[in-house]
């Protein structure tokens, strides 16, 4: 015998398994949860904005003033009474200079003497200050001093300061000390000096170095004049006492040992 449905009511529905539906939030809820979880974070802010403002120097007084500034200038310290007043310059260095005196030596007499030997003797006695010339005028270089021998020396023998200058005036060893030293070559100046039986180095030495000097060889054999501390100068034009401006400078040389 069939079984009719009454109207209304549908077929008998199968249990269907699986995870409970999940549960249904009031909306009034969450709202009033998210409120609260909103103030608190600000409670939490504010607090920690409280403790970290308590720590700045820079903050207002309890009447809102602003009273860093006046703390400031009450505890900074004067900064110019503090410093030592320094010493005036002028009253330390007349002292200084006064207290350093000029130290001096004994200067022995050491002409006669090979040059190096009265190099390292006048060194020995504190004087280190050393120069030396051609006694003979002819300009020549003391390369080896071994070769050569004391004729004079300036300052002579005695008491001096050992920051002198001592210059020995020398001739070759085999070479015989002039009555009067030539001393070292001066310079020219305005006026043509004379040159005659000087050597020709010393001549050109003497002048200005933008001159133009012509030298002939006075004998007439033409020869070239290379080392010119080995000849003396024969003539000259212009002649000695004549005004220098300029003009060339001639000379005729022989060798030392020949006769002009």
């Amino acid at each position: 015998m069939s079984q009719h449905h009454q109207p209304g009511y549908g077929a008998p529905q199968q249990p269907v398994w699986g995870p409970p539906p999940p549960k249904k939030t009031s909306p009034g809820k969450i709202v009033g949860f998210g409120c609260l979880g909103v103030f608190a974070l600000f409670v939490v802010i504010t607090v920690i904005g409280a403790i970290v403002g308590g720590g700045d120097s820079g903050g207002s007084g309890s009447d809102g003033k602003d009273v860093s500034a006046g703390k400031t200038e009450k505890s900074a310290p004067a900064v110019a009474s503090s410093a030592p007043a320094a010493a005036p310059k002028a009253e330390t260095e007349p002292e200084a200079a006064t207290s350093v005196a000029a130290e001096t030596a004994s200067l022995p007499d050491l002409r006669g003497k090979g040059l190096q030997s009265a190099q390292d003797q006048a060194q020995a006695a504190g004087f280190f200050y050393l120069t030396s010339h051609d006694a003979l005028g002819r300009g020549r270089f003391q390369a080896f001093d071994r070769n050569w021998k004391v004729c004079s020396q300036s300052p002579a023998a005695g008491e001096h300061p050992t920051d002198a200058e001592i210059d020995f005036g020398a001739v070759k060893l085999e070479e015989s000390c002039p009555a009067q030293d030539a001393g070292p070559v001066k310079e020219a100046g305005a006026t043509m000096p004379d040159f005659v039986g000087k050597s020709v180095k010393v001549a050109r030495q003497a002048l200005d170095s933008g001159t133009s000097i012509t030298v002939d060889d006075a004998s007439g054999d033409d020869r070239l004049i290379i080392v010119e501390s080995n000849w003396k100068v024969c003539t000259q034009t212009p002649a000695a006492g004549a005004a220098l401006d300029g003009q060339p400078v001639g000379f005729t040389a022989v060798k030392f040992e020949e006769s002009c």
